[in-house]
């Protein structure tokens, strides 16, 4: 994996053999969106997948650079919010995308955030049995994790992104400049994603973010974003059908999946906030069995709270309880033979898979993190 930074945007390479791709990453790109999808892909059609927020803000954009290129779109837009992850959202997508009368060479682009990515990524997946998709993520949260990696899917009564399948994009075109219109909230909860790397294995960066406290959010993002991919990348190479190493990129996210089920995606709680949260416990956790210094605990949640976002299950708008959130974790992906694995922490920037959380120590940790007892 390589990262380059070029007259124009910085480059990732994500070395995958075939499957292998580049992310750009920096202003004003979706201008020339059209130009590096045709270098990649040729003139191809294309169906470009958005929800009604980041419609009126970027199609037109878009479209206009695919057209430029010699490249014929189409769109189908979904509705904002986690509740378009669904097998229902996604059969409409399908449907969308063969009567549109698209061919397994055409394209599908994924324009927005992580839903958008998510589920578009999971159309191109099974549509026509696998058509390639470029991913153009308009919020920081996707540009500096769900676009990457070829995790695609969709969530399920039982739980989150329960079902989906693996499918590298050919191309992600990361545009910063789409940040500008990012809610001060998404822009926060997108952060917790980019943090999150320097957590699990990357002190240093970690350092220079805390170092910036609240201007995190809004300086030197390109570094930042262009920092978080390569870090990501690394582990997806290394690691790319989770059965090892990649499942460290969950760090925080048992706890955060759970509080998402159990707030019923409906709005209260974003992905990026239960994610702030979940790091937050994890190292908590980690310094109450010993394994991780309550500093550097205490350094994280410092510099999560000073961003804004949720670091105490009472910050967040959603009743809780230790039976809701426990059972809640036994759906989550990472379950083995019925143990929950947790992300767990020696010290800042360096994380490890554990198994040894027992359901009494869970349950005892979160009544004592505020959570009612069953």
């Amino acid at each position: 994996m390589t990262t380059a930074t070029l007259a124009g945007p910085r480059k990732v390479h994500v070395p995958l053999g075939e499957r292998a791709y580049d992310v750009l990453i920096g202003g004003d790109l979706i201008a020339s969106a059209g130009e590096e999808v045709a270098a990649r892909l040729g003139r191809r059609r294309a169906m470009i997948v958005t929800d009604d927020v980041v419609a009126p803000l970027h199609l037109g954009a878009l479209s206009a650079a695919l057209a430029d290129a010699g490249i014929a779109a189409v769109h189908h837009i979904v509705r904002h919010g986690e509740g378009s992850k669904s097998l229902e959202v996604l059969a409409r997508t399908v449907e969308a995308i063969l009567d549109a009368g698209l061919e397994r060479r055409d394209v599908v682009i994924a324009l927005g955030g992580g839903v958008v990515g998510d589920l578009a990524g999971f159309a191109a997946a099974v549509a026509r049995r696998g058509m390639p998709f470029v991913q153009v993520p308009t919020t920081l949260l996707a540009q500096v994790d769900s676009s990457v990696g070829g995790k695609t899917g969709v969530n399920a009564p039982q739980g989150k992104n329960l079902v989906g399948a693996f499918h590298q994009p050919s191309l992600v075109i990361a545009d910063t400049a789409t940040l500008s219109t990012l809610p001060e909230r998404h822009r926060r909860a997108g952060y917790a994603e980019c943090v999150k790397v320097g957590l699990l294995g990357d002190a240093a960066f970690f350092d220079r973010l805390e170092a910036l406290g609240a201007r995190a959010l809004t300086e030197r993002i390109d570094e930042a974003v262009a920092t978080a991919v390569a870090a990501k990348a690394a582990i997806v190479v290394a690691d790319e059908r989770e059965h090892g190493q990649r499942a460290l990129l969950n760090l925080g996210h048992t706890f955060a999946h759970a509080v998402e089920h159990c707030a019923g995606y409906d709005g209260r709680v974003v992905h990026g906030e239960a994610v702030g949260l979940g790091l937050a416990l994890a190292f908590r956790l980690s310094a109450r069995l010993g394994l991780c210094p309550t500093a550097d605990a205490a350094r994280v949640e410092a510099h999560l709270a000073a961003v804004g976002l949720p670091m105490r299950f009472s910050d967040l708008l959603v009743d809780l309880t230790a039976a809701g959130l426990r059972a809640a974790m036994a759906q989550d992906k990472k379950v083995e033979d019925g143990v929950v694995r947790f992300i767990l922490v020696n010290r800042i920037g360096d994380a490890f898979v554990s198994s040894s959380v027992t359901p009494d120590a869970l349950s005892a940790f979160l009544v004592d993190e505020g959570l009612p007892a069953p």
